[in-house]
């Protein structure tokens, strides 16, 4: 079999996004749901290989949306980990430059583009995300709800999420989706989203 998920390494320590997200939070979050969607990818490409050597077959419905699912989760949060910073060491405040100028360009200013995009957080229905997508033929930007990991986006590239399942925040804010989003601002990194729209960018040369 082709080499395994692994979970990744934090860009920063487990208590360094406190107050948006504590300690503990940041720990669970990482070490429990993160490491579970590893574990369950790897579960699944394990069952798929021993099929195929078996020469047996499989619910292939059924096993693809369970490899969807835990595909999706994991490399959702290995991005969800990326664009968030401590305070006031590269997380909060606004995008710069470009992505600046893209963000103005599509929703009339930053503050429509954090209204429009929080909205879009505290309203996911259930488990899922928000993200920010980026479309380099036009170029311009859109948001999306995301349902689970799978469903609900644009077939291009996410350049900025937020997980708004309850294991991302339930331990801080309770049921308070909310205060959480509001928080998050306050940690947001805008430094790999550009990165991530700048690839964008180039995979079209």
């Amino acid at each position: 079999m082709a080499g395994k998920y692994t979970l990744p390494a934090l860009p920063y320590g487990y208590g360094a996004l406190a107050p948006a997200i504590s300690e503990q939070q940041l720990t669970v979050h990482h070490q429990k749901h993160h490491q579970a969607y590893v574990n369950g990818a790897n579960a699944v490409f394990e069952k798929i290989e021993k099929a195929r050597k078996d020469g047996t077959d499989l619910d292939m419905k059924a096993t693809l949306k369970e490899l969807s699912f835990h595909v999706g989760g994991h490399r959702m949060h290995s991005k969800f980990w990326e664009n968030m910073a401590p305070a006031g060491k590269g997380g909060g405040g606004m995008p710069k430059g470009a992505l600046a100028d893209v963000i103005s360009g599509e929703f009339g200013s930053f503050e429509r583009f954090k209204k429009e995009f929080t909205q879009a957080a505290v309203s996911v229905e259930g488990s899922g995300w928000a993200a920010l997508s980026f479309d380099p033929h036009e170029p311009r930007a859109m948001i999306s709800q995301i349902e689970k990991h799978t469903v609900n986006t644009y077939p291009f590239k996410m350049i900025l999420v937020l997980d708004v399942w309850e294991h991302a925040y339930y331990l801080d804010y309770k049921n308070d989706r909310a205060k959480f989003v509001e928080n998050f601002w306050n940690v947001v990194n805008w430094d790999p989203v550009e990165k991530r729209r700048q690839k964008a960018l180039q995979m079209m040369k």
